[in-house]
């Protein structure tokens, strides 16, 4: 790894924290525990200096430009087309990112998720600032995304420095990374119990481990101190008290939880396309956001409650305001314009906007729903409260997140069974119409299953046609015994392709299967190695993966698989070991770790 500068902090504490280490001999439990409290404090203020840059981004740009061009939210003028320079603005302030930093602007969720769980955990601190810059550049400036996602990312890259300075070892620096990660969290919605739950579920994939979840428990906690110390105690959304009608409610959210699932399925699959257009759009890097802006900004001329992360317009939905007309609006333009400022290149998250689109999907249904049972006395508050929670879990698939942030903004048991409903509901049918949520998907498409670890994707990485061995040694179906006894005695390989004189696969024979007769010594002239081979050959294509291939190899136990052509499974093209694959694994995972050591 590169060396780079460390801060005057790290460095103080590395030092005196070392000194006191060796002074004391703590055990490597307390250890962590202590790099946590530490990793709690920095994730705290991480949090605190990223909000107030999003507020002097939003008051440079937003309120000052409206103060200028005499633009009013509550009333329409001609004034208003000015909006669209807003975001075009934060695009704009972009460029200086893209031509000196553009590396650290490539950073979807995706991504880290990647870089945490496969690549060794290592985050260049670097990142805290200049991710954190420029996603506060593109939430103040009006463009459709969430904090959260960067907050955890800093987070993330805090407790990744904290790793590297002490050495710790590659488990160790990513329950450090999930320390950050749920520190950041934990700050932004003043919720310490959902940040251990998001780290947990989604950046450690559930993976549980009690030395870990003490460690994450500690940082999420340090962290919401922090926050509170700085900020006041104070959740992200001001909620009303849950109101729980009638029983026959609970009902009502099942189905919400059936909507919602559809819905999230739809923005995963939306969100995609509209990021692979920008994707292949034959423009400069450098204009796809300021396109992107300009779409945002026209889109915000109608509708401003698109712009940013939409927390304020989030309380106002959750308190029962908004029109049923607006919310069906918001429904779709949010998610467009969320799709669109991502999807073009603007760094940024995609939590809030899913709460967002959750909560205005559950006010329209309490609409909805409070016109078709009028004599119920439902809230639409109260379904726009289920609906966000629900949205997030159906979308990130990760419904203890979603569970247990609900339960600390509201402090209230009656949420728990309608937030359970609907959450399990709509991660089903979720999951059903698409296997990847918002944070895998690009992952999928990649072939990593974060679920399978590093060493199975490397496997998927790795084609059968770079690895194969192109001389063959085939072994003709008319060869007798005795000629095959003497072929075995100049080979190393145990198994061999048979024949036919057009040289088409007929079969495969094995040293196990010339075992038994091979001492019948009046045979050896008479029996031919087709009669003793096996005719259902298992064979794979150059174009599958390493990882297919060894789970054929393993399903059989055999050494060699051939290797036919797609157009023609009787034509062999090439034969694969066991051997040959795992050396290519090998070979793979050593350039890797230099690559990571690189960076």
């Amino acid at each position: 790894m590169k060396p780079t500068t460390a801060t005057p902090v790290l460095d103080w504490l590395q030092r005196h924290s070392t000194a006191l280490l060796n002074k004391f001999h703590i055990s490597e439990t307390t250890f962590m525990a202590l790099l946590a409290i530490a990793i709690g404090v920095l994730s705290g203020l991480c949090n605190y200096a990223f909000r107030k840059s999003i507020d002097f981004f939003h008051w440079l740009v937003i309120e000052q430009g409206m103060e200028f061009f005499n633009i009013s939210w509550d009333h329409w003028n001609s004034a208003r087309w000015w909006v669209i320079l807003f975001p075009i603005v934060g695009s704009l302030l972009m460029i200086p990112f893209w031509l000196w930093f553009s590396k650290d602007l490539k950073f979807g969720f995706s991504a880290f998720l990647e870089q945490v769980n496969l690549r060794g955990a290592k985050i260049p601190g670097r990142t805290i600032l200049t991710r954190g810059l420029a996603s506060a550049i593109t939430l103040g400036t009006g463009g459709s995304a969430g904090q959260e996602g960067p907050i955890a990312q800093m987070g993330g890259a805090v407790g990744s420095q904290f790793g590297q300075r002490f050495k710790v070892s590659g488990n160790r620096l990513k329950v450090l990374v999930a320390c950050g990660v749920s520190g950041g969290i934990a700050a932004t919605f003043n919720a310490p119990i959902a940040g251990v739950f998001f780290a947990q579920e989604i950046v450690l994939l559930s993976a549980f481990e009690i030395s870990s979840f003490t460690s994450i428990v500690i940082a999420s906690g340090i962290s919401t101190v922090v926050s509170r110390a700085l900020l006041g105690n104070e959740t992200a959304f001001h909620l009303p008290p849950y109101q729980a009608g009638s029983h026959w409610e609970l009902l009502l959210y099942v189905v919400l939880g059936g909507v919602v699932g559809v819905l999230a399925a739809t923005f995963i699959d939306v969100h995609f396309r509209i990021k692979d257009v920008f994707d292949n759009l034959k423009i400069p890097r450098y204009v796809k956001p300021i396109c992107g802006a300009l779409l945002v900004g026209f889109i915000g001329v109608g509708l401003p409650q698109v712009f940013g992360n939409g927390y304020d317009f989030i309380n106002d939905f959750l308190n029962g305001g908004g029109t049923l007309y607006l919310l069906l609006a918001l429904i779709f333009f949010k998610a467009i314009a969320t799709s669109i400022t991502l999807g073009s290149g603007l760094p940024g998250g995609l939590f809030a906007p899913v709460l967002y689109i959750g909560a205005v999907i559950g006010g329209a249904f309490g609409h909805i729903a409070q016109m078709l049972f009028p004599s119920m006395a439902i809230a639409p508050g109260s379904y726009a409260l289920i609906g966000m929670g629900a949205f997030l879990s159906a979308a990130t698939h990760a419904p203890m997140t979603a569970i247990f942030l609900l339960f600390e903004m509201t402090s209230s048991y009656q949420v728990i069974v309608p937030i359970m409903l609907s959450c399990v509901v709509g991660t089903a049918i979720s999951r059903h119409y698409k296997k990847e949520s918002l944070d895998t998907v690009e992952l999928a498409k990649a072939g990593i299953d974060l679920e399978a670890g590093k060493e199975r994707n490397i496997m998927k990485a790795l084609y059968v046609r770079d690895v194969m061995a192109t001389k063959l040694e085939t072994v003709p179906e008319n060869m007798t015994l005795r000629q095959f006894t003497d072929f075995l005695s100049h080979t190393k390989h145990s198994n061999f392709p048979i024949v036919d004189l057009d040289g088409a696969l007929t079969g495969i024979i094995s040293i196990q299967d010339f075992m038994g007769v091979v001492f019948e010594k009046d045979l050896l002239d008479l029996v031919v190695v087709k009669e003793l081979a096996t005719k259902e050959v298992t064979t794979i294509f150059a174009d599958e993966n390493l990882d297919s291939a060894m789970q054929k190899i393993g399903y059989r136990n055999i050494e060699q698989l051939p290797v036919v052509a797609k157009d023609n499974n009787e034509k062999l093209i090439g034969i694969i070991s066991r051997r040959d694959m795992v050396s290519a694994y090998n070979k793979e995972l050593m350039a890797r770790a230099l690559e990571d050591g690189d960076e």
